[in-house]
């Protein structure tokens, strides 16, 4: 099955709170598993639920990230994209080699607020 994995990024590194990231890494995956090339995309300007929006016109699947806000997680929803969330700094390539694998680490959502509790940084 074909897939687009996205990756909030600082540094070339998977960041803990997608609405810090300086990119996004976008990964295709072939209906063999094989793992195409990194490409970094910036994002438009923040604002609560633009960077969810962006990633579905870019025909992602899936998110791995360390954490994100109610309504950025609502969004990814509403648009068929899975989330998971409470992963360490990693490469983003080594992120889907290990949720390919089954072996993808994932915790608290890093990023631990409720949709009362807004707070914008962290990308809703």
């Amino acid at each position: 099955m074909k897939r687009t994995f996205a990756i909030p990024t600082l540094g070339g590194k998977s960041c803990a709170h997608f609405g810090h990231c300086e990119n996004f890494a976008l990964i295709r995956v072939d209906e063999d598993e094989e793992i195409g090339a990194v490409r970094f995309l910036d994002p438009p300007a923040h604002q609560p639920g633009t960077y969810p929006r962006f990633l579905a016109e870019q025909g992602v699947d899936v998110v791995i990230a360390g954490g994100m806000g109610a309504m950025a997680r609502n969004l990814f929803r509403e648009n068929n994209i899975e989330v998971h969330m409470g992963v360490g700094v990693e490469g983003p390539e080594m992120l889907v080699r290990q949720f390919l694998q089954d072996e993808l680490q994932t915790g608290d959502n890093l990023c631990n607020h409720g949709a009362e509790d807004h707070e914008p940084n962290c990308g809703d």
